[in-house]
């Protein structure tokens, strides 16, 4: 197809071009400013270093196993030797939303023969609130699985079908390591648009569904390993809250959630008026395949619980790629003249903008925050015992402090022990040697409020001041604590403050409630 005179956004250097600028809001900082990605960050420390270090051996034990979960801890070990730890966990999350974006394009540009401009108003989507919650094996896997869907779709449409056979086997179980959930969503993608391209062949539901199925075994040799990884030994995990409705309408309002509600939401409002707006409008349509694509991922959404083998958030995770497939779906029709088009092109273009723009200013303000918060880092010996104590509030407001997780820079800076990891089994490989640290061994120990939060795990900052073994701790780092009782940090000395937040040095491991309470 002659493109001489496409618009700039459907030739290459203008598809490479919206890619990078996908990677401008984390440019900035030093560690990019997403929930868990430091938690993240203090495994990747102990995955690197433990085999050589005696500190970490004596704070955590690690083992290797058969995952759906391994994408960033895998691809960490080769990068890190180049780059050290942070600039190579860095240089993978920027490349997140770029290969994300590409995906996008590239799966708009073979269904539609080029890249609508309503295609534009789904590149925001890669800075969706999974992301920014910090799980970013998962995004990594939803990038690579969109890479891969329009792969599936170039071959079918070359009619490349014993090639796409073959190359899909070993994708589909790069894909699963990476994470479970974008080998499935390929999978609800491929199976989709495979039934469609069957049905457009004059074959009926039933015979295009069989086909179908026949293509996709390419896909399902993961299905293997997803036995092998859930008849483990130890391996647990809660499957469950199904149809919660309340949860499912808030996590579609928070698709793009960041820091100012407002913009946000009415980001999320604007792209749904334009997928009604492809099912109404004379001048919009949808590619059939996509929109199949779209319905299906609608139907998996509704039909996951919240929770999944221990893995909370199952459901709001696919909220933005349902989004997203919807609007790239949509296509202007043949009677759509030159001026709607342009007009369409000029709102997704000012939407990209904004979004972009404000996602680059929300992390160059959390980057602030971080940097402060993590001087108290370099007032702690190598291999600290550290207990943190992070505030947060019971009702977290919209933009979320995103330090719940920065404990664990005290264990990729300093290889002091964080008590933020997950340790759960058959589900991290990472597991707690601490003595004595009881309950405030693993998270969510670390989280606090000034009052015991109903349907939480967290205590209370005083309870937690209170009843953490002093014996197994030398300090004690609060994070924009809650307001408590001060006289609860008796026996514990200041060796550095900012603002509410302090590191404290533990100089008398008697227990609080033993000791005499400072005046009022």
């Amino acid at each position: 197809m002659d493109r001489t005179n496409a618009p700039w956004w459907e030739r290459r250097w203008g598809v490479a071009a919206l890619a990078l600028l996908a990677a401008l809001p984390l440019l900035w900082p030093n560690v990019p400013p997403l929930v868990d990605l430091p938690g993240h960050m203090g495994r990747y420390r102990v995955e690197l270093d433990i085999a050589h270090s005696p500190i970490l051996q004596q704070f955590y034990g690690f083992r290797w196993g058969i995952m759906g979960n391994l994408g960033v801890d895998l691809l960490i070990i080769p990068l890190s030797k180049l780059f050290g730890l942070e600039l190579a966990t860095k240089l993978i999350v920027l490349s997140i939303p770029v290969m994300t974006v590409l995906g996008f394009l590239w799966v708009a540009r073979e269904v539609h023969g080029r890249v609508p401009p309503t295609a534009l108003f789904a590149i925001p989507f890669a800075y969706g609130h999974p992301f920014i919650f910090g799980f970013v094996n998962f995004s990594l896997s939803m990038a690579f699985a969109m890479l891969a869907f329009a792969l599936w779709l170039r071959l079918a449409r070359l009619g490349r079908l014993r090639l796409r056979a073959a190359l899909f086997v070993p994708i589909s179980i790069a894909i699963w390591f990476t994470h479970t959930f974008g080998w499935g969503t390929l999978g609800v993608m491929a199976f989709s648009a495979e039934l469609v391209r069957q049905h457009d062949k004059g074959r009926g539901f039933i015979e295009s569904a069989f086909r179908s199925g026949i293509h996709c075994l390419s896909i399902a040799p993961p299905i293997l390993l997803m036995l092998l990884w859930r008849s483990g030994h130890h391996v647990g995990g809660f499957t469950g809250d199904w149809f919660n409705w309340r949860a499912k309408y808030y996590w579609l309002i928070m698709a793009l959630r960041d820091r100012w509600f407002e913009l946000d939401l009415v980001s999320v409002i604007i792209a749904l008026l334009l997928i009604v707006g492809g099912v109404r409008s004379p001048r919009l349509g949808f590619s059939r395949n996509l929109a199949a694509s779209a319905l299906f991922l609608l139907l998996v959404y509704i039909l996951l619980p919240r929770i999944v083998f221990g893995s909370a958030y199952a459901d709001m995770r696919l909220v933005p790629y349902l989004l997203a497939v919807a609007l790239i779906a949509i296509r202007l029709r043949e009677n759509a003249d030159a001026r709607f088009a342009r007009n369409l092109a000029i709102g997704a273009c000012l939407f990209l903008g904004v979004r972009i723009a404000s996602n680059t200013l929300s992390f160059w303000m959390y980057d602030r925050t971080y940097d402060r918060e993590l001087a108290a880092v370099e007032h702690l010996p190598v291999g600290a015992r550290l207990v943190s104590f992070v505030g947060v509030p019971c009702q977290p407001n919209w933009k979320m402090s995103r330090l719940e997780h920065l404990p664990a820079m005290a264990l990729v800076r300093r290889l002091a022990y964080a008590n933020d990891q997950w340790i759960m089994p058959g589900g991290q490989l990472l597991s707690s040697r601490l003595a004595g640290a009881r309950d405030y061994a693993y998270d969510p120990s670390q989280q606090t409020g000034m009052i015991i939060c109903r349907g939480e795990e967290w205590h209370s900052l005083d309870q937690s001041l209170r009843e953490f073994p002093r014996d197994a701790f030398d300090y004690v780092w609060l994070i924009q604590p809650p307001p408590h009782d001060e006289s609860l940090t008796a026996g514990l000395a200041p060796v550095w403050r900012r603002g509410s937040s302090v590191l404290y040095r533990v100089v008398d491991r008697t227990p609080p409630q033993s000791l005499p309470k400072a005046p009022s």
